[in-house]
């Protein structure tokens, strides 16, 4: 069983790529930019670490970085049952054009601990990930819940990936404009957040693939609805 389990580490390790940079250009409505994406998943005989890193370019003429946004997860295995102890930070920071000027503000610092499950195909092509997560957010909800599924699904000897994560929460939020950019005729307040982003790459070869994703949330950054916001990348796996 131990050897079993080593062995689907070891290929899940593979599979994800370890780490991976993305370029992706996003053309949803009054979008129009360009984000990039650093990925790290590395094994260790505890367990395994997750980090993503987002920038945004989306500030001034000049496109600067408009928003810093960052995870990192660690998971440690219990014995060699698919079940892991997991705990995880997330946290940014966004700028907003002011007409004195620039303001920025912080993305509440959040803080995770829970149980991740995780199950494969037997020829180690298809992963997938369910976490309960206990959320706290600092300075707006001391208790909360998450949520997370994440997949990674391989078909066509590996030329086709189809991958992301569908996170649900519970956060007080206060939402001041449509889905469409339009603003509401007055704030509204929810307290679930889903947001998800499904993407589809063509594998060209083992380190270069073309593809994209759809950005998905609902009553997210301010936003009261579902908003989809597709983009098309390209992803470089060292």
């Amino acid at each position: 069983m131990r050897n079993a389990f080593f062995v689907f580490a070891l290929l899940l390790c593979v599979t994800l790529s370890a780490q991976n940079f993305q370029v992706h250009y996003d053309f949803g409505k009054n979008r129009n930019y360009v984000t990039t994406t650093f990925e790290m998943f590395k094994l260790d005989d505890w367990g395994n670490t997750f980090l993503f890193v987002d920038f945004d370019y989306n500030f001034g003429n000049e496109r600067h970085p408009s928003l810093a946004y960052m995870e990192i997860a660690r998971c440690f295995t219990l014995g060699t049952s698919p079940l892991s102890a997991q705990i995880e930070y997330n946290g940014g920071l966004m700028t907003l054009p002011e007409v004195s000027g620039v303001a920025g503000i912080a993305i509440e610092n959040a803080y995770l601990a829970g149980l991740d499950y995780g199950w494969s195909s037997e020829d180690f092509t298809k992963f997938l990930n369910f976490k309960v997560l206990y959320k706290y957010i600092q300075s707006r909800n001391p208790v909360s819940f998450q949520l997370t599924g994440v997949w990674t699904l391989n078909f066509f000897n590996d030329k086709l990936t189809l991958a992301g994560f569908v996170d649900f929460w519970r956060e007080d939020c206060l939402n001041f404009y449509k889905p469409n950019g339009e603003e509401l005729t007055e704030p509204k307040r929810t307290k679930f957040v889903l947001q998800s982003e499904p993407q589809v790459w063509y594998n060209i070869s083992p380190h270069f693939a073309v593809g994209g994703e759809v950005e998905t949330s609902h009553n997210f950054a301010s936003v009261k609805g579902l908003k989809f916001c597709p983009t098309l990348g390209v992803k470089w796996t060292f």
